[in-house]
């Protein structure tokens, strides 16, 4: 079994659906980061079966509307001097603004630079509007 060594000071996201790990990673731009994460794909769960794990050193605050919207199901942990500080848990957020991008080439946010603004319009289906055009989102999160 593999072995990845705990943090003394930063973040776990953990109880991510599994396979939805490398696009938290994206979203929350962590490749800008200059600091050590630690990317744990398919890990056994025995909630869930199999979930993916993000490990942050040094970090000390996550978006959790970009968490929520990818997977509302996902725990952060802070981790502080080796210990759980703090346990967040994400929800979906009612608006998105700027954290995906509306795919119609006639919607004025293709144009002009404005915002790019979705609304949750079924939040059983997890499903978004582009504020602009109406598009519905399509982008799998």
């Amino acid at each position: 079994m593999l072995n990845i060594d705990s943090i003394e000071n930063g973040i776990v996201i953990d109880h991510i659906t599994a396979g939805r790990g490398m696009r938290v990673y994206e979203l929350l731009e962590l490749d800008k980061l200059d600091t050590c994460v630690a990317i744990i794909k398919n890990a056994r769960s025995s909630k869930f079966g199999r979930k993916d794990i993000i490990k942050i050193e040094g970090m000390t605050g996550v978006d959790l509307d970009v968490l929520g919207f990818i997977d509302d199901h996902a725990t952060v942990c802070v981790i502080r001097d080796g210990k759980l500080a703090e346990k967040k848990r994400p929800h979906l957020p009612k608006k998105l603004v700027n954290i995906v991008t509306c795919k119609n080439p006639r919607c004025i946010t293709s144009v002009e630079d404005v915002d790019q603004i979705f609304n949750l319009v079924d939040e059983k289906s997890h499903r978004y509007r582009c504020q602009y055009c109406e598009q519905l989102l399509t982008e799998n999160a």
